[in-house]
C-alpha cells in the first residue's frame, strides 16, 4: 500500500507513546511506504539434470536467435590450430629423441596453458578492427519513443549510501530530460546487515524522494534476511514485484550509466522481441590508487578490443557479466531462477557467480543474449588495493569453480558451455602457471645434476634424459610472448592511430609512457595474483568458504604489518624459487626474474599499488590518463556534486536512540520496513529471543540500545514488533 494506512493498524493495539502516536497519525497520509504494492508471481528454480526443449521460446523473428557459425571458426579455429602448432614445437624443443614422464607433464601443462591464452589472441585481433571501424564511424541509435516499463534494479550490500542514492538521482534526472523519466523505476534493493548503514541508507532514500519523488518512482527494500546473496535479493524482488514491469537494468551499487546509454537499452530490447539480455561493457571509474588506476587505464585502452572480439564471435550467445546489463523480465523469471546445488559450500549450496549461469539458462530457453560492445556511457568502480582484489577474487573463485558441476547441464548451448569453461579457467589457470614453472625447475635441475643416460636397446630401469632443441625453445618463448602481450598492443594502437582518443588520454608521448607503466607493474603483480589464485583454488579444494564482504573503495591503504602477513608466503615462494635458479643456473634464474621479483617485492608493491597519495602523484602527471578525465562526462559531474549533498544528509542521520525517539523518523522507518514472513510454530530465531530479552531488561531505549549487538540491532530495525517494543521504553 502507498499510504501510511499499515502503520496506523499496527499501532491501533499498541502503547506507543501519545506524541510518537499523534505524530504517526498525522503523517499517514504524507508518507508512502518504500515499496509498491506486489504483484506475486513465479520464478521457479530451474534443473539441471532435466531440460524439456518444447517449452523454448519459440523466435518471433526467424534469425532472431540465429548466430553466424562462421565467425566462430574464424576466431575458435585460428586459436585451436595455433593450439596444435605451440603445443607440436614444445613436444619438438622437449627432447630429440624419447620424451620422459617429467616432460609429458610440461608438455601437457604447457598446453592447457597455451591454449588458454590463444582464443584471447585471436579474438582481440578481430576485436582491433571492429573498434578502429566503430570509433570512426557515426554511431547508430534507435529514436521509438519507450512503450514498456523498466524496473532499474540497484542491489547494496554494506555499501556507501550517498554512493547509491545520489547515482539514481543523477541517472534519473538526466533520463527525465531525455524525455522518457515514466519508462523507468528505480528500486535500492537492500541486503545491509550494518545497523549505522541501515539507517544512513533510510536518510538517504527519504532525502532521494523529498528531491525526485514528484516526478520519478523511487523505492527502496530491505530484506530481513539476505538468503542466496545478490541473485537471492533480485530474485526476491522478481517474486514479489517483478510481474509490474517489462524489463529489469540491474546495476551494482558502484554503477553509473549514461542516460542515453540507459534508454537505448531499454529501445533494443523493445525492437528485438528475441532478445533476453543485453550486456555492456562497463569501464572503471574513480580510481583513485595505482592499482586502480592501472585498472582502470587496462579496460579503457585494452578492454574495448578484448570485449568487441567476445561480442562478435559469441553473437547471439553473449554473457552476463551481474551488472550494468537489462534482462527481459519474462525470460528471467521463466527461465533463471537459480537452484541449489547439492551439498555444502563451497562446491555446493547457493550459486555465488549467478550471472554466467542465468546468462546460460536464458539461452538454453530460446533467447538471445549479446554483448553490446558499441554502446559507452557504463561506468562502475574498481577495488582500490592487491589485497582487496585478492579478497573480492576469493569470492568470485568459488563461484566460478562452482560453475564444473553446472557446465555439464542439459541442453545449455556450446558457447555458454565454453562461458562457463572461461569461468573456471579464469582461476585454474594460476594453479596450472604455478605447476609449469615447478615442473620446469624440476626439469632443469633434472638437466644440471642428473647424468642422462641412453640405452637404445637394452631394458633398464632408468629413464633416459632428454636433450632439448635451444633455438626452438627461443622462437617458440618468442612466439608466446607475441600471443600473451597482443591483446594489449593491439588497444594501445587502436588508441594510437585514433586523434579523438590518444588526445584525451593525453597524447602520443604520456600514452606511451602509461602503457610501458602498465605493462611492466601488470608484470610484477602477475606472480603475486597467481599466488593468491593458487592459494584460494586450494582453499576452496579444502572445503573453505569465502563469505560475503562489501568491497572498499577509494584510499586501499593497509598497515604494513598486516601487509607482511598477508604477503608472507608470496614472499617465502620468491625465496625458494630464487635459490633454487641460483643454484642451477644464473641463465634459468635471469629467465625467472620477472616472476621472481614480483614475489620478492610483495610487500611493498602491495602498499604502492594501494596509495592514494601515489595515485595522486601519478594523476597529477597525467600517467594512466583515462578519456574521461580529459573530458569528464556531464552525468559524472553531477554526480561529484549530488553527492555531497547526500553525504551532509547522511552525517546528519539519526542513531538507533534518534530513530526510536523522533516521531518524524520514527513514522518514516516504519513505513520501510519489509513485512517479515510469518515465524514457523516451535522455531524460535536465537537472536531474536535475545533482542527481546535485553529489550525487556531495560528500563530506557539508549540503556536497551547498548545491550543489543549489531546483529541484534539489524534485526530490530527489520522486525516491527522488536522496534515498537523498544520505541515504549522510557526516552530517559
Amino acid at each position: 500500500m502507498d499510504k501510511l494506512s499499515a502503520v496506523k493498524a499496527s499501532h491501533a493495539a499498541s502503547s506507543l507513546d501519545p506524541k510518537i502516536d499523534a505524530h504517526v497519525q498525522s503523517c499517514a497520509f504524507d508518507i508512502k511506504h518504500g515499496m509498491p504494492e506486489e504483484n506475486i508471481g513465479d520464478m521457479p528454480a530451474q534443473s539441471l539434470a532435466v531440460f524439456n526443449a518444447e517449452h523454448k521460446h519459440s523466435p518471433v523473428n526467424p534469425n532472431g536467435c540465429r548466430s553466424h557459425t562462421w565467425r566462430r571458426w574464424l576466431v575458435l579455429g585460428s586459436a585451436l590450430l595455433l593450439s596444435v602448432w605451440g603445443i607440436n614445437e614444445m613436444r619438438s624443443v622437449l627432447t630429440i629423441e624419447q620424451v620422459t614422464f617429467v616432460q609429458y607433464l610440461f608438455l601437457l601443462l604447457f598446453g592447457l596453458t597455451f591454449s588458454w591464452i590463444t582464443v584471447a589472441f585471436t579474438g582481440s585481433i578481430v576485436g582491433f578492427f571492429l573498434v578502429v571501424r566503430q570509433r570512426r564511424a557515426i554511431p547508430t541509435r534507435l529514436t521509438a519513443k519507450l512503450m514498456n516499463r523498466t524496473a532499474v534494479l540497484m542491489p547494496t550490500y554494506n555499501e556507501a549510501p550517498e554512493q547509491i542514492f545520489s547515482s539514481i538521482e543523477v541517472m534519473a534526472s538526466a533520463i527525465g530530460k531525455l524525455g522518457e523519466g515514466n519508462a523507468f523505476d528505480w528500486f535500492v534493493i537492500s541486503d545491509t546487515t550494518d545497523p549505522e548503514i541501515i539507517l544512513a541508507e533510510e536518510a538517504g532514500f527519504h532525502l532521494l524522494r523529498q528531491r525526485m519523488g514528484k516526478t520519478v518512482n523511487v523505492y527502496y527494500r530491505r530484506r530481513p534476511k539476505n538468503s542466496a546473496r545478490k541473485a537471492g535479493n533480485v530474485g526476491d524482488f522478481c517474486r514479489r514485484w517483478g510481474s509490474n514491469y517489462d524489463h529489469l537494468l540491474v546495476l551494482d551499487a558502484d554503477s553509473l550509466m549514461e542516460a542515453d546509454t540507459l534508454i537505448e537499452l531499454a529501445r533494443r530490447m523493445e525492437a528485438d522481441p528475441d532478445t533476453g539480455l543485453i550486456q555492456t561493457i562497463p569501464q572503471l571509474i574513480n580510481g583513485t590508487t595505482l592499482m586502480a588506476r592501472l585498472q582502470q587505464f587496462a579496460t579503457c585502452v585494452y578492454g574495448p578490443v578484448v570485449g568487441t572480439g567476445l561480442a562478435w564471435w559469441t553473437d547471439k550467445e553473449g554473457n552476463f557479466w551481474g551488472h550494468n546489463a537489462i534482462i527481459r523480465r519474462e525470460a528471467f523469471m521463466s527461465a533463471a531462477g537459480l537452484p541449489d546445488l547439492k551439498g555444502p559450500p563451497p562446491f555446493g549450496g547457493h550459486i555465488l557467480s549467478h550471472d554466467f549461469v542465468e546468462a546460460a539458462l536464458i539461452r538454453r530457453a530460446g533467447w538471445s543474449v549479446i554483448i553490446a560492445s558499441d554502446l559507452g556511457g557504463s561506468y562502475e568502480e574498481c577495488p582500490p588495493s592487491m589485497t582487496d582484489l585478492a579478497i573480492r577474487d576469493r569470492r568470485w573463485c568459488q563461484g566460478n569453480l562452482q560453475h564444473s558441476r553446472v557446465i555439464t547441464a542439459k541442453g545449455l548451448h556450446w558457447v555458454s558451455r565454453m562461458h562457463l569453461l572461461t569461468g573456471v579457467m579464469s582461476y585454474l589457470a594460476s594453479p596450472l602457471w604455478l605447476l609449469l614453472i615447478m615442473v620446469g625447475l624440476g626439469l632443469s635441475l633434472q638437466a644440471e645434476y642428473i647424468r642422462p643416460e641412453y640405452f637404445a636397446n637394452e631394458f633398464s630401469f632408468f629413464p633416459s634424459w632428454p636433450t632439448m632443441d635451444a633455438a626452438r625453445a627461443l622462437t617458440l618463448f618468442i612466439f608466446t610472448m607475441v600471443i600473451l602481450f597482443t591483446p594489449k598492443t593491439l588497444g594501445f594502437i587502436s588508441y594510437l592511430i585514433d586523434t579523438k582518443s590518444r588526445k584525451r588520454a593525453g597524447g602520443f608521448i604520456v600514452l606511451t609512457l602509461s602503457f610501458m607503466l602498465e605493462v611492466i607493474m601488470s608484470a610484477l603483480i602477475a606472480p603475486i595474483m597467481m599466488l593468491i589464485h593458487s592459494g584460494a583454488v586450494m582453499s576452496i579444494l579444502i572445503g573453505q568458504d569465502s563469505g560475503w564482504n562489501p568491497q572498499r573503495r577509494g584510499d586501499g591503504s593497509l598497515p604494513i604489518k598486516y601487509l607482511i602477513y598477508r604477503h608472507r608466503w608470496h614472499m617465502t615462494f620468491g625465496v625458494f624459487l630464487t635459490v633454487a635458479a641460483y643454484f642451477n643456473s644464473l641463465a634459468l634464474l635471469a629467465w625467472l626474474s620477472p616472476a621472481i621479483a614480483g614475489m620478492l617485492l610483495s610487500v611493498p608493491l602491495s602498499m604502492l599499488t594501494g596509495s592514494w597519495r601515489l595515485g595522486a602523484v601519478l594523476k597529477k602527471m597525467h600517467l594512466l590518463r583515462t578519456p574521461d578525465e580529459t573530458q569528464r562526462p556531464a552525468i559524472r559531474q553531477s554526480m561529484d556534486e549530488t553527492v555531497l549533498i547526500y553525504q551532509d544528509t547522511i552525517k546528519a542521520s539519526p542513531d538507533l536512540v534518534e530513530l526510536v525517539s523522533d516521531p518524524h523518523w520514527y513514522a518514516l522507518h516504519l513505513a520501510f520496513i519489509d513485512r517479515v514472513p510469518a515465524r514457523p510454530l516451535g522455531q524460535v530465531n536465537a537472536v531474536e529471543a535475545t533482542a527481546t530479552m535485553k529489550i525487556n531488561e531495560a528500563t530506557t531505549i539508549s540503556e536497551a540500545v547498548s545491550y543489543l549487538t549489531k546483529q541484534e540491532q539489524a534485526l530490530v530495525l527489520a522486525t516491527p514488533e522488536l522496534f515498537k517494543a523498544l520505541s515504549r521504553l522510557s526516552a530517559q
